[in-house]
């Protein structure tokens, strides 16, 4: 190549360099505005159907009363709010400390495996309306039964992914472990551990959000008896008194803290696999 052909294919590249900046830079911008453009419009809608329709307020106040109500009555409801996070963030510690260790016994034998696997399966696909009736007899605790309702729905997503995880090691560094006279021990925590924090990392996000949901959906039955005094017993009561807007603000309080439990999840994770894993790296367009 001479030196004046150089020049002629540098300026070509550059036209799809530029193309592919300028379509990060939209990207970027984009992953914000858009929602916040749809949020805004979806806001403005609902303010207006309530003047158009003339909707009374015990039916469905406007934004502006609900982010009224929600700056009036703020200690009430972030008092409630911590209640109801003191046993999401138990009942995901539980879960995650339950699910892990049960996973790497599960790795360890196949038999305790298929001996109590069927189990998980169980507490994971009865509702946790049904299981409550029961725990509230056995259980005297308050603060116990909510955690023990947290956890059992957040269970399961650490447990699955982590199991699915730790078996899903390549099988030819597993051999070169074994060829090398690795024990059981190292194997799984110089391999099997690593290969499985992506499961892990992906189970815990969806965990995060079903342990809020556990602990709102146990409070809110034992909040109909007056026992709780978390997020879900002031929608009961705001429900009781028809009085709109505490109630939706107590529920867009619950759908923030749920986003905001993912965001910083997803943020765990990302920080965890950015520089090793294929799912956290930056793929070209």
């Amino acid at each position: 190549m001479t030196a004046l052909d150089r020049p002629a294919v540098s300026l070509a590249l550059d036209p799809e360099e530029a193309r592919r900046v300028r379509a990060q830079r939209f990207e970027r911008i984009g992953k914000w505005l858009l929602p916040l453009a749809i949020m805004v419009v979806a806001i403005w809608l609902w303010d207006r159907i309530c003047v158009w329709n003339e909707i009374p307020r015990y039916i469905l106040p406007r934004p502006g009363e609900v982010l009224h109500t929600l700056y009036a009555d703020a200690g009430l409801l972030f008092g409630s709010l911590l209640v109801t996070l003191k046993i999401t963030f138990l009942g995901l510690a539980l879960a995650v400390a339950g699910g892990v260790g049960l996973a790497v016994l599960f790795t360890q034998s196949k038999w305790v495996e298929m001996s109590f696997f069927p189990f998980a399966i169980v507490l994971q696909v009865t509702p946790i309306v049904a299981i409550f009736p029961l725990i509230n007899i056995y259980v005297d605790n308050q603060t116990a039964k909510l955690l023990l309702c947290a956890w059992i729905v957040a269970f399961f997503p650490i447990l699955s992914n982590t199991t699915l995880g730790l078996n899903s090691v390549d099988r030819n560094l597993l051999d070169l472990f074994k060829l090398n006279g690795a024990t059981r021990w190292q194997q799984l925590v110089h391999l099997r551990l690593p290969a499985a924090m992506p499961y892990f990392l992906g189970g815990l996000k969806i965990a995060g959000g079903l342990s809020l949901i556990g602990a709102v959906v146990a409070e809110f039955v034992a909040g109909s008896t007056g026992q709780s005094s978390g997020l879900a017993s002031r929608i009961i009561e705001a429900g009781y008194r028809l009085n709109a807007p505490r109630l939706f603000a107590a529920l867009i309080l619950i759908s923030f803290t749920g986003i905001v439990i993912f965001l910083v999840l997803s943020l765990i994770s990302h920080l965890v696999l950015r520089r090793w894993h294929e799912s956290a790296l930056k793929q070209e367009r």
